[in-house]
C-alpha cells in the first residue's frame, strides 16, 4: 500500500516541479517575446518602482481611513514602502538594460535576485505592517483583507 502512495506521489512532486522550472522559463521570456517582436515600448508606460509605491500609499490612505491615532503607525509603513521601491529601483536600473544580452541563466539568476530582494523587503514590510493592522477597527480590517485578497483599491476610495 505505502508502495503505491509513492509511485502515486513521485510523478506528482516531478509534474509540480516540471510546470514550476517551465513556468520560470515561460515567464522570464515574457518580457523578451515583446522586444523580438520588433515594436516599440514606447507603446508601454514604465513606472518606476517609487512612482508605483506613491500611488499606491495614495489610494490606500484613502481606502482605509486612517485615524490621527493611527497616523504614527502608518508613517512607520509608508517609509517602509518607500525604501523599499527605492531599493528596487536602484537595483533594477542598471540591470534592466542588460536583460537584453543576458542569456538563459543569467535572466533566471536575475530573476532569483528580484525574488531575494522581495523576500526581504516583505521581511521589512511585515512588522510596521503587522502594528498598523492591530490597530486597526474591525471595518478598516475587513477594507484591508479585501484590498490585499483583489487588489481593488477603486472601490475603497473615501467618498467625498
Amino acid at each position: 500500500m505505502k508502495r503505491k502512495d509513492y509511485q502515486v506521489a513521485f510523478p506528482t512532486q516531478l509534474i509540480v516541479m516540471m510546470v514550476a522550472f517551465l513556468s520560470t522559463i515561460f515567464l522570464a521570456n515574457a518580457n523578451l517575446s515583446f522586444a523580438d517582436s520588433g515594436q516599440k515600448k514606447s507603446a508601454v508606460a514604465v513606472t518606476s518602482a517609487v512612482e508605483q509605491t506613491e500611488a499606491q500609499i495614495k489610494q490606500l490612505q484613502g481606502a482605509l481611513k486612517i485615524t490621527e491615532a493611527q497616523k504614527e503607525l502608518w508613517n512607520n509603513l509608508t517609509q517602509a514602502m518607500r525604501e523599499n521601491a527605492k531599493e528596487m529601483d536602484a537595483f533594477t536600473k542598471d540591470k534592466v538594460e542588460n536583460t537584453k544580452t543576458m542569456n538563459a541563466v543569467e535572466h533566471l539568476k536575475f530573476h532569483s535576485q528580484i525574488t531575494e530582494i522581495h523576500l526581504a523587503q516583505l521581511k521589512k514590510f511585515i512588522p510596521p505592517f503587522e502594528a498598523l493592522y492591530a490597530s486597526m477597527s474591525d471595518e478598516q480590517k475587513k477594507i484591508t483583507d479585501t484590498l490585499f485578497r483583489t487588489g481593488n483599491y477603486e472601490k475603497h476610495k473615501k467618498k467625498k
